[in-house]
């Protein structure tokens, strides 16, 4: 197979300038064959960017800037070469066609960030968090995957498992002494207190998930309340455009709709619902059913009350509900939070949401990926079952076995323990040229 890779690494399209990274055994020498500077790239240091035209046979494809970076100093740890050329889309392709007819093939979706995993240049956390960084479409989203890049994850992940690895050892030192039941290397005083300490942690990081989720891909809020409140006017005020009809007709909504609006750094995902009232309409009953499922995944509910004909609903999870009175500009309540939808009067609602959101920066690691999560999961349903062990005075063969699933799990977050076709499938979503 082909070692030596190439592809588009900036967005595709036209633009200013595009690049083109190459990375392989080859790929300085592929280049070099195309490069016409003041000297040869096989001549040149590694960090060190080149002037000069890419020319194939009499033809110059065009004038480029050229980065040289040598194993393993370089993103993927392999001989790298990055292509600055004019953003032509045909340039581009001319630039592509030339290193694939001498010798380079097209790289994977991944396949940059995956020979850097490969190569010990990052572990599997960070190489997910470029994939993040990538795909952040807030602060929040930013900072949060940069905290993951930087080894958030990894640093406290490494620091457990190294204590447990220690621990599990000297009990499967135990078992190759097995005919001398009296000897006990692991002290099991130890062990319960670091497997308290574990189990705490693991369920502070799998509790971060709902946190680390919506940070990630946006609050769900929900919109719920009688027919004819204002919740679709509502919508179109939060997101600032006509998205949802609005009509004083009851029922108009029959289905859900959703948008999404960033407010002070939060991504928030909105769902207007159809108004919730007994129907013998199979549409409409069909979106209130949706509706219901709506209210039971949101992890904020806002229920819009018009105030001018109050119908509040008495079925609600209160713990999650923001509850505002609707139409304030024509009958004022002198409830908790009167907006006026239909005037965009909506700055106490932002608020609430903000606060509700409840996504401060913290400097506590904070877990966003389901892999993550899932892996954390089987790690702490092991460490239970270890406590458990040790308090019904469970022999060191047992121990041993459920303190290994704890390592594994733990193990397949960084990436020490994990099978290819796991590789295969978290590359495969990330970009072209990443």
């Amino acid at each position: 197979m082909v070692n030596t890779i190439c592809a588009i690494s900036t967005p595709y399209g036209s633009g200013g300038i595009a690049v083109i990274r190459v990375s392989g055994s080859e790929a300085i020498a592929i280049v070099d064959r195309l490069f016409r500077g003041r000297k040869a790239l096989a001549d040149c240091d590694g960090g060190t960017v080149h002037y000069g035209s890419l020319v194939q046979g009499d033809e110059v494809i065009d004038d480029v800037l050229v980065s040289v970076f040598r194993a393993p100093h370089s993103f993927t740890g392999e001989d790298t070469v990055e292509i600055a050329c004019h953003g032509s889309i045909f340039i581009q392709h001319e630039v592509l066609q030339a290193l694939i007819d001498l010798g380079c093939r097209m790289a994977k979706p991944g396949e940059f960030t995956q020979r850097a995993f490969l190569n010990g240049k990052m572990d599997l956390t960070k190489a997910e968090a470029v994939a993040d960084l990538i795909a952040a479409q807030t602060k929040a989203g930013k900072d949060l995957a940069l905290k993951q890049l930087r080894g958030g994850v990894t640093a406290e992940l490494d620091s457990l498992r190294e204590r447990l690895l220690k621990l599990t050892s000297l009990i499967e030192l135990e078992l190759d002494f097995a005919d001398h039941e009296e000897l006990e290397f692991a002290d099991r005083g130890e062990l319960r207190s670091l497997a308290e300490e574990i189990n705490a942690k693991l369920t502070r990081l799998t509790d971060s998930f709902r946190t680390g989720n919506a940070i990630r891909n946006g609050v769900s809020v929900a919109i719920v309340g009688a027919t004819n409140a204002g919740k679709s006017t509502l919508l179109n005020a939060l997101v600032g455009e006509e998205r949802a009809i609005v009509s004083d007709i009851d029922g108009t909504t029959r289905d859900t709709i959703e948008d999404s609006v960033v407010i002070d750094g939060i991504l928030f995902r909105f769902i207007d619902t159809a108004g919730i009232r007994d129907t013998s309409d199979r549409i409409e009953a069909l979106g209130i059913e949706r509706s219901r499922r709506a209210i039971n995944e949101a992890m904020i509910i806002i229920e819009v009350i018009d105030a001018t004909n109050p119908q509040p609903m008495t079925d609600l999870p209160e713990e999650r509900v923001i509850r505002v009175w609707n139409k304030s500009d024509l009958k004022a309540q002198g409830a908790d939070m009167e907006i006026s939808a239909k005037r965009g009067e909506i700055e106490p609602l932002r608020r609430q949401l903000i606060k509700r959101a409840g996504l401060q920066s913290t400097t506590e690691t904070i877990i966003s990926n389901v892999r993550h999560y899932e892996a954390l999961c089987r790690g702490r349903e092991a460490i239970c079952r270890v406590q458990q062990g040790l308090a019904d005075g469970l022999s060191g063969e047992f121990l041993s076995m459920d303190l290994q699933d704890c390592l594994n799990a733990l193990g397949e977050v960084t990436g020490q323990i994990t099978s290819q076709e796991v590789l295969n499938n978290i590359f495969s979503k990330f970009c072209i040229g990443k």
